[in-house]
């Protein structure tokens, strides 16, 4: 049983991309605690399938299919949040994608465009319209997974790095302009976690020398270590919290 002070129980958790990887875990854990969850990505089919999961754990489960790089959906995804659960509490904002791996002079205009579109374009959609509902209660918990990308250079993912280090700063901006409204705004920043996308290239010989090189802890942060620090942000817990980066990465950003 959770302790009341991180206890969820009757509160609504929008989480974008939570059908796998870290957008799962998070999901997940905010269900253990009790709260009632809105899944949304671009495969309906992985939603559904990630909520029947979930719902295993005694809480409601709402996926819904949502293009987060287009407003009028994420519109879509919090008023059919607020129509079917009457508000929303929690707004994670986790779908990503990793980008083109060209160097800077060789990324083209299209994949440039689609990573900031989903990666900070998307953040900025669902904090938005999450934030106009949140501001009508007096309260709310908007949680930003960014990357240790947004100050450690990784070279090769331009792209990336900047749609990250934008999520960082607009963590901060919100949680300025909504701290009147009793809304915390915070952001996690993982480094490398074992998810289905990266399995294959850890267990590698390549992936193992970058085990053994960059992460002080010598293994990649397993899911479910994840969970806490979302269920913290996302809880009374943190209500003295805001405008703060959680770094979650095996003491990598210390090399």
């Amino acid at each position: 049983m959770s302790l009341p002070i991180f206890d969820l129980s009757g509160k609504v958790a929008v989480v974008t991309g939570g059908y796998w990887g870290i957008g799962f875990g998070v999901a997940q854990g905010l269900a253990e605690a009790g709260a009632e969850i809105v899944i949304c990505a671009r495969t309906l089919s992985r939603c559904q399938e990630a909520a029947a999961e979930i719902e295993k754990l005694g809480v409601r489960v709402l996926p819904i299919k949502c293009d987060i790089s287009d407003v009028n959906e994420v519109e879509n995804l919090i008023g059919t949040t607020v129509k079917e659960f009457g508000k929303i509490d929690i707004m994670v904002n986790n779908a990503g994608v990793g980008g083109s791996s060209e160097p800077t002079v060789r990324v083209s205009d299209d994949d440039w465009n689609q990573t900031i579109d989903i990666n900070l374009s998307g953040a900025f959609y669902c904090s938005r319209a999450a934030a106009r509902e949140m501001i009508k209660r007096k309260e709310g918990k908007i949680i930003n997974v960014s990357s240790i990308a947004a100050s450690y250079v990784f070279p090769r993912m331009t792209a990336y790095c900047v749609s990250k280090a934008g999520i960082v700063q607009l963590t901060r901006v919100m949680a300025h302009e909504l701290a009147r409204y009793n809304i915390q705004v915070n952001a996690i920043l993982p480094g490398y976690f074992e998810t289905p996308i990266n399995r294959e290239f850890f267990a590698s010989e390549a992936g193992k020398k970058v085990i053994e090189r960059d992460l002080l802890l010598k293994r990649l942060g397993d899911i479910q270590e994840i969970k806490g620090v979302a269920i913290y942000l996302a809880s009374p817990a943190s209500s003295f919290t805001t405008g703060a980066s959680f770094v979650v990465d095996g003491g990598q950003s210390l090399r």
